[in-house]
């Protein structure tokens, strides 16, 4: 009998759905048009605290229209992390600008003390703009990823803003549901704490519609813009009179009929993943060479994704070698991705003082973490790690 698979992170989806699909094929409403739309948008904005949202395709697509709506284009340079999924990149090069990457801290997320070391050393700041001493382009924006659902240091990030006269697009698509306890920004969540900010609906993050994105803003101008821009940027749509070029962005009835009651169970799937996560902290305190990776303790994170950093000396097995034995036995793990300042398409991209990244991406695994793994799947992985611990040493 084949064991069975614990999954990284899968949906977790109600049958309860099945009325709302049910009611997008029986009026026809499949496509880009339909109530679920509005509702979805309406309940993101209210959960997040803003007034207006935006429906997309993807994180990426709204990404993309972040960019065009701030004005990033060609010869412009935006600062990105290189710890990030390629998709928070890639828009940068939609526009026609160009990456300056930047290392992590050990949330994983931007180094702010180095953004800020960045941009006073390597930078002059001349009439309102902050110029690139080594390239000569102006550095229009900066992304910043909430790196699994941990939300990153905005109260020092939204100083540089102000004092560089910089935007900032929030890469939210992994930190639906994170938001700050303590400091300035207590109370607010992340995404709508810089200019404009993106949540992502794929399949394996913490809600789903199958694929989405959403872009927030307590700008409502930007979003009105961002909304014009996915639906073909028409200007007169009864005769199809388009003045600029637009993108099929939008969202779908159907997947947003999956999004109006996911967001409902939202805070429930959070609830179970910070019990999980703290399962997984107590049973691991006693694997020598093995640490599960903190959440701030200053915000309520939505811990979507879980980390381990596994010590060779102490633990007495690499990190890829554990990464393999645990696929083999149908435990799905993961690597951090691939830094993306050493990618391909960007090897040529100027990288500010790459340091910690490597560490963490040399030896960091990501663990099941969905929001219906069960405490008896948590305890079949702690186990496991336990007896290969064990089979090395021996």
């Amino acid at each position: 009998m084949a064991r069975k698979i614990i999954p990284l992170s899968v949906p977790n989806l109600s049958l309860d759905i099945l009325e709302n699909i049910k009611e997008t094929i029986e009026t026809g409403w499949v496509s880009t048009g339909g109530r679920f739309i509005k509702e979805f948008e309406e309940k993101v904005a209210k959960y997040v605290g803003v007034e207006k949202a935006v429906s997309c395709q993807s994180g990426t697509a709204g990404l993309h229209l972040a960019m065009r709506v701030l004005g990033i284009g060609p010869g412009d340079e935006v600062i990105v992390p290189t710890v990030t999924f390629i998709a928070a990149v890639n828009p940068v090069k939609y526009v026609g600008a160009e990456p300056v990457f930047m290392d992590c801290d050990d949330t994983l997320n931007m180094d702010m003390d180095k953004l800020e070391e960045f941009l006073e050393n390597e930078c002059r700041y001349i009439d309102g703009k902050v110029v690139n001493k080594k390239t000569g382009r102006v550095i229009k924006a900066v992304v910043v990823v909430h790196v699994f659902g941990n939300p990153a240091n905005m109260e020092k990030l939204m100083e540089i803003k102000e004092r560089y006269n910089l935007k900032v697009v929030e890469d939210a698509t992994e930190a639906l549901g994170s938001y700050y306890l303590e400091g300035k920004f207590a109370g607010k969540h992340c995404g709508t704490i810089g200019d404009i900010g993106v949540y992502s609906f794929n399949a394996n993050k913490i809600i789903t519609t199958g694929g989405g994105g959403m872009v927030v803003s307590h700008n409502t101008e930007l979003l009105d813009k961002v909304e014009f821009l996915s639906l073909q940027a028409k200007t007169d749509p009864l005769y199809f009179i388009h003045d600029e070029i637009g993108y099929n962005y939008r969202m779908t009835n159907i997947q947003a009929a999956f999004g109006v009651d996911q967001i409902d169970r939202l805070e429930g799937f959070i609830e179970t993943k910070i019990r999980n996560y703290n399962l997984y902290k107590k049973a691991l305190e006693d694997i020598e060479g093995l640490t599960l990776l903190p959440f701030r303790s200053d915000t309520r994170a939505n811990h979507w994704f879980y980390s381990i950093i596994v010590d060779k000396e102490k633990y007495g097995m690499e990190r890829d070698e554990l990464l393999r034995k645990l696929n083999e036995n149908n435990i799905q793990t993961r690597p951090l991705w691939g830094l993306i300042h050493k990618q391909k398409p960007y090897v040529n991209n100027q990288a500010y003082r790459i340091e910690k990244a490597y560490y963490y991406e040399k030896n960091l695994i990501n663990v099941p973490c969905s929001s219906n793994l069960s405490e008896e799947d948590i305890e079949i992985v702690v186990e496991k790690l336990r007896k290969l611990k064990g089979s090395v040493i021996r």
